[in-house]
């Protein structure tokens, strides 16, 4: 089902940019419209997440000759991470890279996370297991802590943020997941993050499927 939805002026001038301009970076938009790019974080992650822009890294945004289709802007901005999450797949750091693996396979995702204690120390990716299994390691040595990223390195997200803060860090920072976190106080004053969910490009498309559906 196609559904019409209804650009905002600055949705329309970006889009007018963009299709006279492609590819063209956030930097170059924000520049001729006089504006942040903060400014327009939100507009071109609703653009993009909905298949009207398409952000290639290093490169810019690109018109995909669709119009106007299947996104309920206001809705995304009051829909509660918390609202959306998945159950996290996470191991100790201290699990062998083979095992971390065999995980990652098994529950059939693109990354999984990495803690310590119960807390957030990492994350690791299918990209840092070919790039490690590639390099002659034997898998079932290495600690998968020897080849995640590690904090802060890593992109989170929390409970009370919106889906809307969620798809824009997807998109600026090029992950396909988040870490949905509690942060936590501990004695000696240090600040730890237990994980709470898991929000990913999936999520996010999901979704704009049932928001599409349900308008």
């Amino acid at each position: 089902m196609v559904i019409h939805i209804q650009l905002s002026e600055r949705q329309e001038k970006i889009l007018d940019i963009v299709k006279e301009n492609q590819p063209i970076t956030a930097e170059a938009i924000a520049k001729r419209l006089k504006l942040t790019r903060g400014t327009l974080r939100p507009d071109l992650a609703i653009l993009t997440m909905s298949g009207i822009l398409d952000a290639r890294p290093k490169v810019g945004y690109f018109y995909t000759g669709k119009t106007s289709l299947s996104f309920v802007s206001e809705k995304i901005k009051t829909i509660k991470v918390s609202d959306i999450k998945s159950v996290p797949i996470a191991v100790d750091e201290e699990v062998s890279t083979y095992d971390a693996l065999v995980t990652l396979f098994l529950e059939d995702v693109s990354s999984i996370f990495v803690t310590s204690n119960g807390f957030l120390t990492g994350v690791v990716s299918r990209k840092d297991f070919l790039k490690n299994a590639m390099g002659g390691i034997d898998l079932t040595k290495i600690p998968v802590g020897i080849i995640m990223t590690r904090m802060p390195n890593i992109v989170i997200t929390t409970a009370d943020e919106t889906a809307l803060d969620a798809a824009i860090k997807l998109i600026e920072h090029e992950v396909d997941s988040l870490p949905v976190v509690e942060e936590l106080k501990m004695e000696d004053g240090k600040e730890e993050y237990k994980i709470i969910g898991k929000v990913s490009k999936t999520t996010i498309t999901r979704l704009f499927v049932e928001l599409g559906k349900n308008d």
